[in-house]
């Protein structure tokens, strides 16, 4: 990676000499600021009149938080593209396009290398053995698509390698025609994998071969007088023959492509993917797009379409695209072949017949979803800043509360107090700023005193404070949550509690901090120095902020306890057995995922674990059974 030399000047002139420096080369950039954080990675042809077209007339708030370049050369545009993918997905810029949501995209995984696969959710693409298809737009799309292949061919939900029920008898899946109860036999394994290869047939838009499987299938149970199982390939080829000729595109010759279409304005943008197979449309994917930097429609469709695939198990055979793409038809069809090697992609620009409707109906639900979107994010802004305002004057606030701070003890069974700060600004919760707290105070003979508890958390909150507000943004000790002051805090209980933070509080209800507690059982708010609740009604809108704010901070701290108390479980589970270092217990936690699955592990589970010799498993599971 290349850079430029450090001069003396001012940032301007630096910025002025070092675009000059640049080669004339193809290759990538990267732009840095001041903090040395990458703000945004874009490939050329020419790297030097790329990044000068930024500063001519490109984003003007981007430009003007450049510090320095960076530079890689590459042989070719092509070649520059793979490594611009690879740093987008390093260092994740703030102006490049992003997908919302990108790191976690789900997707369909089948267990190939069961004896009796699986066919469920997932938001990984790693582990071999296994076929992965997606990514879909939105994880209800991957619930329906599931939903669906258990109607059609019925496969096993049961977690685990193998099937298998204790009580020996098969679970409701199989009364209610979504599974062949493998579990107890009443279907082997050579019938269960052709309904498994039936579903990634499917998933891989074979439909052609479905049909002529289950028709196959059919005949055979029937000339065999098996006229059961003949009845039941009959019915699954009715369903799907009726599923195919509803969603087949009437006249079409398309084939088998993905037709796609973005729309793009100001700094939103979205893309519609029309995966189209064997002339059925199988899919309709929507993908909500950042635009930070407003870049034109060209750019956006050919940064989404490197994204996309880049994170794409399969790629069709021919992507249509629209006559604006023209310039980039070469580019892209170099990558895409890459990606799906040995097979060539051919990427076309639709101007006629089938395969232009298409695109231009993909083009069309784009702008659609992207004005669907902004009205509903108006919508969504405009309900908070109600909110927001009912809730400021309701507790007489001189101004609005935009950064709610709330506050929450979880101590189930009284072991393993903590405690969470959560964070909402203009309404949103701001999860970058969420903290966790261990309760340091031992708690009474009684039991935990909750009182005590949120008195020390918050006092802890304030020499945050004190100790975070003096430095400097580009400090890197600083906290910015701490550093921040709140114009609410909302603590999760009722007058007790609320008596406990005003103890803490004093600094911040002199800097002018609101306090409020809120108790659960009717949804009633305390202010401080009032016995009696605030009149505000529970299904108001500034209620309701106030409840989401509560149980977010409720929800945060039940999830660090059961984390504390689980590790705390695993570790006394662990603790003195034979042949178990730190090294193979953090092994078994991996892979089991969770106490209660490791003691309950058989000795062929624990066998099973990666790395584990079988004589030290064994040894482990009889000492676990002797401990219970």
């Amino acid at each position: 990676m290349g850079s430029l030399p450090e001069t003396p000047d001012d940032s301007g002139s630096r910025i002025v000499a070092g675009r000059k420096a640049l080669p004339d080369s193809p290759g990538v950039y990267i732009f840095r600021d001041r903090d040395d954080q990458v703000i945004y990675v874009g490939k050329a042809v020419s790297i030097r009149k790329r990044v000068a077209s930024h500063f001519s007339g490109g984003n003007a708030e981007m430009t003007g938080l450049v510090d320095r370049f960076e530079f890689l050369v590459t042989e070719s545009e092509s070649e520059a593209l793979i490594a611009e993918q690879s740093f987008i997905k390093q260092y994740r810029p703030r102006f490049n396009i992003k997908l919302r949501d990108d790191k976690s995209y789900p997707y369909i995984a089948v267990s190939l290398d069961e004896d009796y696969p699986r066919v469920y959710f997932t938001r990984e693409r790693h582990r071999p053995g296994r076929a992965y298809f997606g990514p879909f737009s939105s994880a209800r799309r991957v619930r329906d698509t599931l939903d669906l292949l258990g109607k059609l061919f019925q496969y096993r939900t049961c977690e685990g390698a193998e099937p298998g029920r204790r009580s020996g008898s098969p679970c409701l899946d199989y009364f209610i025609k979504r599974c062949g109860a493998p579990c107890v036999g009443y279907v082997d394994r050579e019938a269960y994998r052709a309904s498994i290869d039936a579903v990634v047939d499917f998933l891989s838009g074979k439909y052609d071969q479905i049909e002529t499987d289950l028709e196959r299938q059919m005949e055979t149970a029937a000339a065999g007088q098996d006229f059961e199982t003949a009845a039941l390939f009959r019915d699954r080829l009715a369903s799907v023959r009726s599923l195919f000729e509803r969603q087949r595109i009437s006249g079409s010759n398309v084939g088998t492509a993905d037709l796609i279409g973005v729309a793009a304005e100001g700094t939103d943008a979205n893309a519609q993917v029309f995966q189209v197979r064997d002339g059925i449309l199988a899919e309709r994917q929507s993908f909500y797009l950042e635009n930070p930097a407003g870049r034109e429609l060209e750019e956006v469709t050919a940064e989404f379409i490197e994204q996309f695939y880049a994170a794409s198990p399969a790629i069709p055979k021919r992507i249509v695209l629209g006559p604006y793409m023209a310039g980039r038809v070469e580019l892209l069809e170099h990558f895409l072949s890459e990606r799906r090697s040995p097979a060539r992609v051919e990427v076309r620009i639709a101007e006629r017949g089938d395969s232009r409707r298409l695109r231009e109906l993909a083009e069309r639900n784009a702008r659609l979803a992207l004005d669907q979107d902004r009205l509903q994010t108006e919508h969504r802004q405009r309900r908070r800043v109600e909110s927001l305002s009912s809730l400021g004057e309701a507790l007489g606030m001189a101004e609005l509360p935009i950064r709610i701070e709330g506050f929450d003890i979880s101590n189930l069974g009284g072991e393993h107090t903590v405690a969470s700060m959560v964070v909402f600004e203009g309404g949103r919760p701001t999860k970058a700023d969420y903290r966790r707290f261990r309760v340091r105070e031992e708690t009474g003979h009684s039991g935990p005193d909750d009182f005590a508890s949120m008195e020390e958390i918050l006092s802890r909150r304030i020499a945050q404070y004190r100790e975070q507000a003096d430095l400097s943004p580009h400090d890197a000790a600083r906290d910015g949550s701490f550093a921040a002051l709140p114009s609410l805090i909302l603590i999760d209980g009722g007058k007790g509690q609320l008596a406990a933070g005003i103890r803490a509080l004093g600094e911040f209800i002199d800097l002018g901090v609101t306090v409020v507690g809120l108790a659960k059982r009717h949804e009633e708010v305390y202010l401080p120095g009032s016995s009696e609740p605030l009149n505000l009604p529970a299904d108001s809108e500034a209620s309701m902020l106030l409840q989401r704010v509560r149980d977010e901070a409720h929800r945060f701290a039940i999830g660090h306890h059961r984390g504390r108390r689980d590790r705390a479980m695993t570790d006394s589970a662990l603790d003195g057995l034979r042949g178990v270092g730190p090294a193979r217990k953090r092994l078994l936690v991996k892979h089991f995922g969770s106490p209660d699955r490791l003691l309950a592990a058989t000795r062929d589970e624990i066998e099973a674990v990666p790395g584990l010799p079988g004589k030290v498993a064994r040894e482990i599971h009889e000492q676990l059974n002797r401990i219970g």
